[in-house]
């Protein structure tokens, strides 16, 4: 089709995807000791003295401890002074041991014995009374800890959560930035590969391999792919699609990194792409562009997501929300998950700050007909934003020279 869409076999493809050789160093143990000491020191600003944080992102960020929720209860106790205790399942303790990435004291539960009162046990023996929840714990562990010890001594973690992992490290960004890297790479092979009447599941299975190959933790994280009109959704419609003539093709995946994510989105035509589709697309483009150039400490994410709005809403499209035009916000945060803090949102006033991680996507849709979303990340600097990955130069040109 052109020198980066359809010009390559499927073998072709699969040969370009190696182990990735530019490896960014993993977390250390001084920076998780550290994070523990910043978490700490956030916990007057949420009136607590403790802190639960249960299994998921934000237990891997402080502990190293990847590891899934499930209907018992695994958790991080912070208290003020001493060190964090795990509390778990007794029989878990092997396993927790051989992922923490420092030491820590572990409480027990047998499986008949309850671990809410574990919880408000080891709070008391260090003095704590008020514990600031992860917001991301499930309603059962709120209702379990109520029981335990009352509603009066729970306060929402967020504060705490979100001012640690809000704003990302070098190592962290370095890890973003490998990510970032490889998604970058399978997207551009993935375009090479298109044919006439490739299945968008085809495409997925090969995005998936292609991460595997180069190294992501499982594989791709997440993967849409929409040919035409189901393009036109922003996060698509189930079902089939076979690959036709000038189509709009949108493609958003991502890996991770040591738990760190990516998460970009291409779009362009398989063919010759129309007035009406060069149109929009060029105008997505600058929406992209006026977001990224309005970022800078101090600036809030309303801000941002209003200068990406105002390009579209000059372009005859919107306003608001409503189609055509731009349905959802124009950014989020990301890092270890693909949705967090900050995010990039009307009502969002609190200033972005040096460190925070986002993506800039304005996305528009034409009802009926296409959508375009172009999807890269940023990360704030002392005077600006950087991108993690440069943008699309064109519609006929969706990956800057060399990517693959």
């Amino acid at each position: 089709m052109n020198s980066q869409i359809g010009h390559l076999s499927r073998e072709q493809a699969l040969a370009a995807c190696r182990p990735w050789t530019a490896l960014a160093p993993r977390i250390a143990k001084d920076e998780f000791l550290a994070r523990l000491d910043n978490a700490r020191r956030l916990l007057d600003a949420a009136g607590a003295d403790a802190l639960l944080v249960t299994a998921g992102t934000s237990l891997r960020y402080f502990t190293g401890i990847p590891w899934g929720g499930t209907e018992r209860l695994v958790a991080m106790l912070l208290t003020r002074r001493g060190d964090p205790i795990m509390i778990c399942p007794a029989f878990e303790e092997g396993s927790l041991r051989a992922e923490m990435a420092h030491p820590m004291p572990m409480a027990f539960w047998e499986e008949h014995e309850n671990p809410y009162a574990l919880v408000a046990d080891s709070m008391a023996a260090a003095g704590a009374h008020t514990l600031a929840l992860d917001p991301a714990a499930p309603f059962g562990v709120f209702t379990g800890l109520r029981e335990a010890f009352g509603t009066q001594g729970i306060v929402d973690g967020t504060s705490v959560i979100d001012g640690c992992r809000a704003r990302k490290s070098d190592a962290e960004l370095g890890l973003m930035k490998q990510a970032t890297a490889m998604t970058l790479k399978v997207q551009a092979l993935a375009a090479g590969m298109l044919h006439e009447g490739v299945a968008a599941g085809d495409v997925k299975r090969f995005i998936d391999g292609a991460h595997r190959a180069l190294g992501a933790d499982n594989g791709s994280t997440f993967c849409i792919v929409q040919f035409g009109m189901a393009t036109s959704y922003p996060h698509g419609v189930p079902g089939e699609q076979y690959l036709e003539p000038g189509q709009v093709v949108l493609i958003d995946t991502g890996c991770s990194v040591a738990g760190y994510q990516s998460d970009i989105t291409r779009t362009y035509v398989f063919g010759t792409p129309d007035a009406e589709q060069s149109r929009i697309w060029d105008l997505e483009r600058a929406a992209q562009q006026a977001a990224f150039d309005a970022v800078r400490p101090g600036v809030s994410g309303a801000a941002v997501d209003a200068a990406a709005r105002r390009v579209i809403d000059a372009g005859g499209l919107g306003p608001d929300y409503r189609l055509p035009g731009l349905p959802h916000r124009t950014g989020h945060g990301c890092g270890m998950a693909i949705h967090e803090a900050p995010y990039l949102v009307r009502g969002n006033d609190a200033p972005l700050v040096q460190g925070n991680c986002c993506s800039d996507e304005p996305m528009i849709v034409i009802p009926g007909r296409f959508g375009i979303r172009l999807e890269d990340h940023f990360y704030v600097t002392d005077d600006g934003a950087a991108w993690f990955t440069e943008p699309s130069p064109s519609i006929d040109q969706p990956f800057q020279r060399g990517i693959a």
